[in-house]
């Protein structure tokens, strides 16, 4: 009787282990997701001073860790043939920041070669403005929006 109840408070103990590690993980995810949306934000910003609007185009399609002043420890550069998980990476072919997840019970994405991975593009924000009587699309700002869609509860 003692084997059972020990064996069931063992169970609980390593699923709230689980969940609190996956938890960390989340967080950690996120607090550098958002750290590349302000390293985005703030290299817009500095094309708009500059008057070099017309080079924000590039930041779609470039890596954006070379916006940081220093990378992610968990950055592991260009997507490899086998990533591993918790890293951040750069897809050179689909242009994509992607960061593979360890932890991932509780995340909904439909895996890629096995794995679960969160894959982020950035997107121009365009918003119309008048200009000499006409209306033109100018640049409003800039995201870095997930490609497929994903649920991290």
């Amino acid at each position: 009787m003692v084997a059972v109840i020990l064996s069931l408070l063992l169970g609980v103990l390593l699923e709230r282990l689980n969940f609190y590690q996956e938890a960390a993980e989340r967080a950690r995810f996120e607090a550098t997701l958002q750290v590349y949306k302000t390293a985005l934000q703030i290299r817009l910003a500095e094309l708009m001073l500059e008057r070099r609007e017309g080079e924000a185009r590039l930041l779609e399609v470039e890596n954006p860790t070379r916006w940081l002043s220093e990378k992610p420890t968990d950055y592991g550069g260009s997507y490899p043939q086998q990533p591993e998980p918790g890293i951040w990476y750069f897809d050179e072919t689909s242009r994509e920041l992607v960061y593979v997840a360890n932890s991932a019970r509780r995340l909904a994405v439909e895996p890629r070669n096995g794995l679960k991975q969160l894959r982020f593009r950035v997107k121009i924000i365009y918003q119309p403005v008048v200009v000499s009587g006409k209306t033109i699309q100018a640049i409003g700002g800039m995201s870095l929006l997930p490609s497929t869609p994903f649920q991290w509860s």
